[in-house]
């Protein structure tokens, strides 16, 4: 992972911006159990706690509000303000139908508000809802929407480029496919198989 968190950082850093280089997803069916892979992730870095429908939903933001704690992660809770504000979250993150709600999830002044992204006409709704950064997916094959079809590196550049607000790259992002992201104007990489550590420390 540290070779990915690597390229994240240098996305950051030619980006100039001050967000979380890396962004881990939780997913119910890839990594039910995101706790040790938010244990792993260097300092500074978000976690986003999707598990929509997991009936201990509330159980795992404490948790992970924990460790996000302990490491100075940045814990974004999916489209729940309510949950996120009990378990002292930083923000919130939509799914693409519930970008309209950016501006009204915004309970407090210095929370981050990310959205889930699949085309340009999705960004600029991101950006005209007062969304702070979008994730644009999938940028390559993954195995969370085999059936989606990938935006390739070039179709990604032309969406980044021309979005007003800071794009993540996310999508089938693994070590190697990362050194093509060099340039693209991403200000980070999202993902979930790529950040799953084989031995989580535990700290």
């Amino acid at each position: 992972m540290g070779t990915l968190a690597e390229a994240a950082a240098r996305l950051k850093r030619a980006a100039g911006s001050d967000l979380p280089a890396l962004v881990l997803m939780t997913d119910d069916v890839r990594l039910a159990d995101p706790l040790p892979a938010a244990r792993a992730l260097p300092p500074g870095s978000a976690v986003i706690l999707r598990h929509y429908r997991a009936p201990e939903r509330a159980s795992l933001a404490r948790s992970l509000a924990a460790i996000a704690r302990r490491r100075g992660l940045i814990l974004l809770v999916g489209e729940d303000p309510a949950l996120a504000r009990r378990v002292g979250a930083h923000g919130v993150h939509l799914p693409e139908h519930a970008i309209g709600r950016a501006g009204a999830v915004r309970w407090h002044r210095d929370w981050l508000i990310t959205a889930a992204a699949h085309s340009h006409a999705a960004l600029r709704s991101a950006a005209a809802a007062g969304a702070d950064a979008v994730l644009l997916a999938p940028v390559f094959a993954t195995a969370s929407h085999p059936d989606a079809r990938a935006l390739g590196t070039h179709r990604f550049v032309a969406l980044a480029r021309n979005c007003p607000i800071p794009t993540y790259a996310l999508g089938g992002i693994d070590r190697a496919r990362a050194q093509h992201l060099h340039g693209t104007g991403a200000v980070g990489i999202a993902g979930i198989g790529g950040l799953i550590p084989q031995e989580a420390p535990r700290r």
